[in-house]
């Protein structure tokens, strides 16, 4: 592991942010990330307007299948949906300049929410899921019974929208989503994180590394980027 990688994981490991670069030949983004299980309002709002990109939830393929959490883009072109549904056929994902397959899956809101959007609303909702998903695969909790404890706290749609590694993570793919879960894997945490794209002030584009390091060091949170990751982990891309 290289100095950076083990920043990153520490701080990680301790409830703290991290920030990741994917590469120049991907989204050309950073992230900004914590936990799952560290969220709280503080973390959604500094999210919210420090980043200014889309909050998600990153999550490991493991907790995909433990709820079977379809991929969007697979159950917007299943057949009898488009049936009924027609113009999804017109809407099908089949031009990602950066990939071939997207990470969504379903949107959620903790049942306890009221329009779940607020800080307090997005960080319960946030916490709760990663909570409730490290319960569940400690004790190797599957099939009916995780969908009913999964039903029994969220819904959807909502307004956390969560994205899946793919089976065989940064093997597979190497997004944000799969560079999210396996620093979470490193650090010991729950494979689920929460984070947002950082954008330019004036939203037009995605924050210079540059920039980036400059937040960074100014807020002295570790920052990595995809390639520091894969060489850590010895995955070849």
């Amino acid at each position: 592991m290289t100095d950076a990688v083990d920043d990153a994981i520490r701080a990680f490991s301790q409830g703290k942010p991290v920030m990741v670069f994917d590469s120049d030949f991907r989204e050309k983004e950073t992230d900004l990330l914590w936990p799952a299980t560290a969220a709280t309002p503080a973390v959604m709002r500094r999210l919210r307007i420090d980043c200014g990109g889309l909050l998600f939830l990153a999550i490991g393929d493991e907790i995909g299948q433990m709820f079977d959490l379809p991929w969007l883009q697979d159950l917007h072109t299943h057949q009898e949906l488009v049936n009924d549904n027609p113009v999804l056929s017109h809407l099908i994902t089949n031009d990602l300049q950066y990939d071939t397959r997207s990470a969504f899956t379903l949107s959620i809101n903790h049942r306890d929410t009221y329009t779940g959007i607020t800080d307090r609303d997005r960080s319960l909702t946030t916490k709760r899921f990663g909570e409730l998903s490290g319960t569940l695969m400690e004790k190797s909790i599957s099939g009916e019974e995780a969908y009913k404890a999964l039903g029994n706290e969220f819904r959807t749609p909502g307004h956390i929208p969560v994205c899946r590694e793919s089976p065989g993570g940064l093997k597979s793919r190497q997004g944000h989503t799969e560079l999210a879960v396996a620093i979470a894997r490193l650090a010991g945490q729950v494979p689920a994180t929460i984070g947002a794209e950082m954008l330019q002030p004036d939203g037009d584009g995605a924050l210079s590394v540059k920039d980036a390091r400059t937040y960074a060091a100014k807020h002295n949170i570790p920052m990595i980027t995809g390639d520091d990751l894969l060489n850590a982990l010895n995955i070849n891309k």
